[in-house]
């Protein structure tokens, strides 16, 4: 049995991966879990080990091939005896002989040699055009990322009717982390649109039919011929008995990633993604300008943000004004069918009739803004909000950090900080009162039995990402020092992985490191409790020592923690926070061990 091996996810926005290094070659035994190779993304750098044990029969990439997620990379054999060989791996579009619809034959030879019985739809196939039978490709919204659910039609590039050629761009959509151009995955013509530019579809379902050529025939070139209307008229009938059929016989092609044409993938050695030169083709940026601009992103490479600034500068006006809003950047203008029926979870960023002044300059929000809000919205939504707020003394923190940070540096080589103390004592507060280790499934809650403590983390870039520590519930101090001193050093390097990110059951967040006294965050979906660290500040508090009430000074920080209430009750919520607190007051040098 052959195992297909493919270009994996590696995070919620990656799109396509670069194939660094073969480890294995064709030919090679190799077991489960040993790595086949290497490759990098926009976010890691990472070994990709074996699904399977067998022999390397086929690579289908070289190195530094820029791949898409979901599409084959390699073919081992399960049987030991497999001989190697350079063909490609059989594609998605073919069509194979246990799909009856597409077939009049038992065996998978041409139509046009053994079709005893050819059905009406199947008359223009005896003409002399090259046309012999359709398939008809059910062209599925893509996954472009291991948490998207949806995306939203934004622009169909092609109208039913129209020839496209494989890897030509069909549509555009926009996901929760990305915009991108989706390529159609076949020669053929598009028979028919089943999602209408605005709507948001679930991935994996179908948004387009594709009639192709079957039996290895070729489908006819773009331009209008009688071998277009040929095919048409054969695509009509298969189409119709497609929908009489309800569907069930047409081959599902599932796409994933994108491609530009006008700008290549490379140039003088640097990588764009599919954001970048969908944005350069529709702003006329020539690749030349592109070489030029100044990239902030990994390995010098030209961000989303880059190319915008560029062009703002380019026209020396704001980019709304004078400029087409380029892909994925949206211009908020009064629009009646958005202003008449916006999403709930996009209300807020409905558009206004808010006066502007001469003295007022319009920023339009780019699209990962947008879905900033979106996210933040949703989870308001999902989970109404409620937070609690106490103090705790740490002053004995204090001391023991003082005392202890000069030699923890040196043998552990990074700087002892505050947030693994406020770690333990928020893995302390679950513990005690478990039922705030909890998510939410429909009409069930799911308790989770370890902790794996989310820890928000800010980027260079001025992003927020929220790397998870797992089993926290079973560290010390040290131990989760290095674990946050690790998961923050590689979150800044754009080296987490996607089990770095994943499976979270409460977080926890420094709102205090620029001085804020509290804050109450916004609940990271699907988790029902988030904790804020506020600034810890000397202040003057009242202590009773010997019998008298004193004033002194001491180190207090406010702890908040914000829960979702339909399944965290205010009195759960505050049993947990005040054992955090009491977690926190209880250490010292002579409980704490560094």
């Amino acid at each position: 049995m052959n195992v297909e091996v493919v270009m994996p996810k590696m995070g919620e926005s990656i799109q396509e991966g670069k194939v660094l290094r073969w480890v294995k070659k064709v030919g090679d035994m190799i077991e489960r879990d040993e790595v086949l190779l290497e490759i990098s993304t926009d976010k890691v750098d990472t070994e990709v080990p074996s699904p399977t044990s067998g022999k390397i029969v086929e690579l289908l990439a070289n190195e530094n091939d820029t791949v898409e997620v979901g599409k084959v990379i390699a073919v081992i054999s399960t049987d030991a005896s497999a001989e190697t060989t350079t063909k490609p791996a059989a594609s998605n579009n073919e069509v194979h002989e246990d799909q009856p619809a597409k077939e009049v034959a038992p065996t998978p030879q041409p139509v046009k040699e053994a079709a005893p019985t050819p059905q009406p739809a199947r008359e223009v196939a005896s003409s002399p055009a090259p046309v012999k039978d359709v398939a008809l490709h059910e062209v599925l919204m893509p996954k472009m990322g291991e948490s998207i659910q949806e995306g939203k039609v934004l622009k169909w590039v092609k109208k039913v009717g129209d020839a496209v050629e494989r890897d030509e761009v069909l549509l555009e959509i926009s996901t929760d982390k990305v915009d991108t151009e989706v390529p159609s995955p076949i020669n053929g013509i598009l028979q028919k649109i089943l999602a209408n530019e605005g709507d948001v579809v679930e991935v994996g379902s179908p948004i387009a039919m594709i009639a192709s050529a079957t039996g290895g025939a070729q489908m006819p070139a773009v331009e209008s011929s009688k071998e277009d209307a040929s095919l048409q008229t054969v695509a009509k009938a298969e189409m119709e008995r497609f929908e009489q059929d309800g569907g069930s016989n047409g081959v599902t092609v599932d796409i994933t990633g994108a491609k530009t044409s006008s700008i290549p993938r490379e140039s003088n050695g640097r990588f764009y993604s599919p954001l970048v030169r969908s944005i350069a083709a529709t702003e006329n940026v020539t690749i030349d300008e592109l070489n030029a601009i100044k990239g902030t992103g990994i390995e010098g490479r030209v961000t989303k943000k880059d190319i915008i600034n560029y062009l703002t500068n380019r026209t020396s006006s704001p980019l709304s004004r004078t400029a087409a809003p380029a892909a994925g950047v949206a211009v908020p203008k009064p629009s009646p069918a958005s202003a008449q029926t916006p999403s709930q979870a996009t209300a807020a960023l409905a558009p206004s009739n808010i006066p502007v002044g001469t003295d007022d300059e319009v920023i339009p929000m780019d699209r990962v803004r947008q879905l900033i809000a979106e996210h933040m919205v949703r989870s308001k939504l999902t989970s109404p909000h409620v937070t609690s707020v106490a103090e705790a003394d740490v002053t004995g923190i204090v001391k023991l950090r003082e005392k202890m940070k000069d030699a923890f540096q040196q043998r552990e080589g990074f700087k002892l900080t505050y947030t693994p103390f406020f770690g333990i004592a928020c893995v302390d507060g679950v513990k005690q009162f478990p039922m705030i280790n909890v998510s939410v499934d429909g009409k069930n809650i799911i308790l989770h039995r370890r902790v794996h403590l989310g820890m928000a983390t800010a980027t260079p870039d001025g992003n927020l990402i929220v790397p998870v520590i797992k089993n926290a519930d079973v560290l010390n101090v040290t131990g989760m020092a290095r674990y946050m001193n690790d998961l923050a050093q590689r979150a800044r390097i754009k080296k987490l992985t996607p089990d770095d990110i994943s499976g979270g059951t409460i977080t926890i967040t420094n709102v205090g490191s620029f001085g804020s006294l509290f804050g109450s965050p916004v609940i990271n979906q699907p988790q029902c409790a988030i904790m804020g660290i506020g600034a810890i500040q000397k202040r003057a508090v009242v202590r009773t020592i010997n019998g008298e009430d004193l004033i002194v000074v001491r180190s207090m920080v406010y702890l908040s923690l914000t829960y979702d209430h339909r399944v965290v009750d205010g009195a759960l919520a505050t049993q947990a926070l005040a054992a955090m607190c009491k977690s926190l007051e209880a250490m010292n040098e002579d409980t704490v061990s560094l």
